[in-house]
C-alpha cells in the first residue's frame, strides 16, 4: 500500500519565554491521505463533505460575434482537503451541451418532390440516453475533482452552439487550459479565480455529444489532457449527417442536421443573438448535394489525430445507428497510425454505455485508465489486451487489436440466380444477364424490402450464400464494388448485409433486471447505486448486420458531384458501416441492393430504375481467419 500525504498539519509557535498551557491530551486530527492499493486509488475522501465551485472560463473565440470572447461555465466538485489541507488532485471532466436541457425543433423535410415538402416531427434529443452521473460517487472519494462543463451557447456559457466546429473545440480546450493555469477564470461575481488545487492532469469522459467533446478537445493537442473515454463519440460530423456524398440521417432523427441540433441545444441567456450564426450554418450545410466541403472539414477531427496527446479508450455499440460505428472505427485507426495509447470496447447495445450491464469491469478499466494516466500509477492497464468485444449479451472476449489479427478481405461475387430465384454470393464469379430493380421511394422501408428473400421482389435485388458450413466472423469494414446504371430521380445506392436464419439476437435495447448494485458513496438524494441491466434479445428470421449508402453522383469523391447519364453503366464502390458479427453455421449471408433507405436517405419519388451487372459486381468482406473455408 502506498500513501501520499495530503498536507502537513500546521503548528503555531509560542512567544519567547512563554510556558505552554496545560491541556487535556487528545488524539491528533486525522487528515485523509491519497491511498493507492492493488494498483488503484482507494475511496478515502468524503463525497458528502465535498466542496463545490462554479467558474466562467474565457475562451479564445467569439462565436456570437459580439466583440467579446466567449466564456464557458464549469461546475466543480472536489475533496474538501483541496481547500483545507493543500491537496492537489486531477480532474475528470464531462463537457456537454445538454446540462440545461434541449428544445424541440422541427427537422428538415426529406420527401423530395412534394410541393411543400413533408414536415417531420420535432427533434427530441434523448436526454435519458446521456451517461448517468456516477463520477462524483465513485471517483471523488478516490482523489479526483469532478467537473461538468456547458459547451458554448448552452446553459451558463456564452457564445453560440455550432455543432462541432473549431469554436466548440476551443470551448472544451479552454477548460483544460484553465485547469493548467493558462486561461482566465472568473467566479460568478466576476472575481478572478485560479485552479490552485489542480495538478493540471485532466481526463474527459462522456457519451454521444458528451463523448464527441473529448475527441474535439484531444484533437487540439491541448497539454494536460492526459486521458479520454469517448463513448459513441463523433470523429467527423460528415459521417454523422452524410455518407459518401449523400444526405443521411442519424438513426431516429430523420431530417435532422447541423442547424437543427444547434437550435435544440441553444439554452444560453439571450439566445436571439445566435440567430444569424445558426442561419449561416443552415445556409452552408448543403442538403442539396451532400458534398464534403469546408463546413464539414471544420468539423472533422480524424485528420487531427496526430496532435492527440491523451490516451484514448474508444467505446461504441455495434447496434448504434445514431452515432454510427464508423465514427469510432476511423478514429481508432487514425489514433493507431499516430501511435496514441488506446483501448477499444465494442458492445452489443445501441447508443449506450456498458456501465449498467458490465458494471464491475467497466469501473475497473475506466478507473485504472484514469489512475494510470492522471496519477501515473503503473497498474498494467496499458499492458492488457487492447480490445474488448461483446460477442453475445454478456459474452465478452479480448484481442490484442481490431480487426482481429488474421482478418483478410474476401470478395464474394453477386451472381445472377436461376429463373425466379434470388442471386447467389459465391467465391467464383458467374456471368449472367443484367438485373434490375425499381426504387420504391418513400413507400417501403428497408426492413420491408429484405423479407421473403427467396422470392422475387421488383423493388430490390437479393444475393445469398448457401447455408454456411461453419460460423463466419465479419469484423472490419465491408465494401460494395458494383457495375450499375441508374435512370430516374433518386441518386442513392443502398446495400444491406443480412444474416438470414431464425435466432435470438441482441437488438441494441436494454432491460432492467431489478438488481440494485451500489458502486460509490451515497448522499441525500443520490445513493450511489444503480439498477443492473441486461441486453434485450429478439427472435427473428433475419438481422441487418450493417448497411452502406452512396450518392451515385459522388462516385469518384464525396467532395464532388458529377452528373449521371441515365442508363449508362458506371463502376461504383462504397463502404458499409464497420461491424463485428458472427453468422452462425446453418444460416445464410445475404446482400440486399436497393436505392432509397426510408429511415436514412432522402426520399425521392418512386420509379428510379437501377440495373446491376452480376458476376462483375461483388461484396468485399473482412473475414476472420478461417472464414473463407465456411463458404466452400
Amino acid at each position: 500500500m502506498i500513501t501520499l500525504t495530503a498536507a502537513l498539519l500546521a503548528t503555531t509557535a509560542l512567544p519567547a519565554g512563554a510556558a505552554a498551557p496545560t491541556r487535556p491530551a487528545r488524539a491528533p486530527e486525522t487528515v485523509p491521505r491519497l491511498t493507492v492499493s492493488g494498483g488503484e486509488t482507494q475511496p478515502v475522501f468524503s463525497r458528502a463533505d465535498a466542496v463545490t465551485q462554479t467558474v466562467n472560463i474565457e475562451t479564445t473565440v467569439d462565436s456570437d460575434e459580439d466583440g467579446v470572447r466567449d466564456r464557458v461555465q464549469m461546475r466543480i466538485m472536489r475533496p474538501k482537503e483541496t481547500d483545507t489541507a493543500g491537496l492537489k488532485v486531477p480532474t475528470i471532466l464531462e463537457a456537454s451541451p445538454y446540462w440545461a436541457g434541449t428544445h424541440n425543433v422541427d427537422n428538415h423535410p426529406v420527401d423530395i418532390g412534394d410541393a411543400q415538402g413533408r414536415a417531420l416531427a420535432p427533434s427530441r434529443r434523448d436526454l435519458a440516453g446521456i451517461f448517468p452521473g456516477i463520477y462524483d460517487n465513485y471517483f471523488l472519494p478516490r482523489g479526483y475533482a469532478i467537473a461538468n462543463l456547458d459547451s458554448i451557447g448552452t446553459g451558463g456559457s456564452t457564445g453560440c452552439p455550432t455543432s462541432g466546429d473549431r469554436s466548440e473545440q476551443a470551448g472544451a480546450k479552454a477548460a483544460v487550459d484553465w485547469l493548467n493555469g493558462r486561461a482566465r477564470g472568473f467566479a460568478p461575481d466576476g472575481t478572478p479565480v485560479k485552479a490552485g488545487w489542480s495538478t493540471g492532469n485532466v481526463g474527459m469522459i462522456g457519451q454521444s455529444y458528451n463523448g464527441t467533446l473529448p475527441n474535439m478537445a484531444a484533437a487540439t493537442g491541448v497539454e494536460g489532457l492526459k486521458a479520454i473515454v469517448p463513448i459513441a463519440g463523433i470523429s467527423s460530423w460528415y459521417d454523422y449527417y452524410r455518407a459518401n456524398g449523400g444526405v443521411l440521417a442519424p438513426g431516429g432523427y430523420q431530417g435532422e442536421d447541423l442547424d437543427v441540433l444547434a437550435k435544440a441545444v441553444l439554452t444560453r441567456q439571450n439566445p436571439e443573438v445566435c440567430a444569424k450564426i445558426i442561419d449561416d450554418i443552415e445556409a452552408k450545410q448543403d442538403r442539396e448535394t451532400g458534398d464534403y466541403g469546408k463546413v464539414w472539414a471544420e468539423r472533422d477531427y480524424v485528420g487531427q489525430a496526430k496532435k492527440v496527446r491523451a490516451a484514448v479508450m474508444v467505446v461504441h455499440g455495434l447496434n448504434d445507428w445514431n452515432v454510427k460505428v464508423k465514427n469510432s472505427v476511423q478514429w481508432w485507426n487514425a489514433l493507431k497510425q499516430a501511435g496514441v495509447p488506446r483501448k477499444l470496447w465494442l458492445h452489443q447495445a445501441n447508443h449506450a454505455t456498458p456501465f449498467r450491464w458490465r458494471l464491475e469491469e467497466w469501473l475497473r478499466q475506466t478507473h485504472h485508465w484514469f489512475d494510470r494516466y492522471l496519477y501515473g500509477i503503473r497498474n498494467g492497464i496499458d499492458k492488457e489486451p487492447r480490445v474488448d468485444v461483446e460477442r453475445a449479451p454478456g459474452q465478452w472476449e479480448t484481442a490484442k487489436d481490431w480487426p482481429v489479427p488474421g482478418t483478410r478481405t474476401v470478395p464474394l461475387s453477386l451472381n445472377a440466380g436461376d429463373a425466379g430465384q434470388p442471386g447467389t454470393l459465391a467465391l467464383r464469379p458467374r456471368q449472367g444477364a443484367d438485373q434490375s430493380l425499381v426504387d420504391a421511394g418513400r413507400t417501403r422501408t428497408a426492413e420491408e424490402l429484405l423479407v421473403n428473400e427467396d422470392k422475387a421482389d421488383p423493388n430490390r435485388l437479393a444475393y445469398l450464400t448457401p447455408a454456411l458450413t461453419a460460423p463466419l466472423r465479419v469484423n472490419g469494414t465491408p465494401e460494395m464494388s458494383v457495375r450499375a446504371s441508374l435512370d430516374g430521380r433518386s441518386p442513392y445506392l443502398t446495400a444491406l448485409l443480412v444474416d438470414y436464419g431464425t435466432d435470438a439476437r441482441p437488438t441494441g435495447g436494454r432491460l432492467d433486471t431489478g438488481e440494485r448494485v451500489c458502486f460509490g458513496q451515497g448522499v441525500a438524494g443520490d445513493d450511489g447505486c444503480t439498477t443492473r441491466q441486461k441486453l434485450y434479445t429478439e427472435t427473428a428470421p433475419y438481422k441487418i448486420i450493417t448497411r452502406g449508402w452512396l450518392d451515385a453522383r459522388n462516385r469518384h469523391s464525396p467532395s464532388r458531384t458529377e452528373p449521371i447519364t441515365p442508363g449508362k453503366a458506371y463502376d461504383f464502390r462504397w463502404d458499409f458501416q464497420p461491424t463485428d458479427y458472427v453468422v452462425k453455421a446453418g444460416h445464410r449471408l445475404g446482400v440486399i441492393v436497393l436505392s432509397t433507405d426510408y429511415d436514412y436517405t432522402l426520399r425521392y419519388p418512386a420509379g428510379t430504375k437501377v440495373t446491376l451487372t452480376p458476376g462483375t459486381s461483388k461484396v468485399l468482406l473482412p473475414l476472420a481467419r478461417g472464414g473463407r473455408e465456411s463458404l466452400q
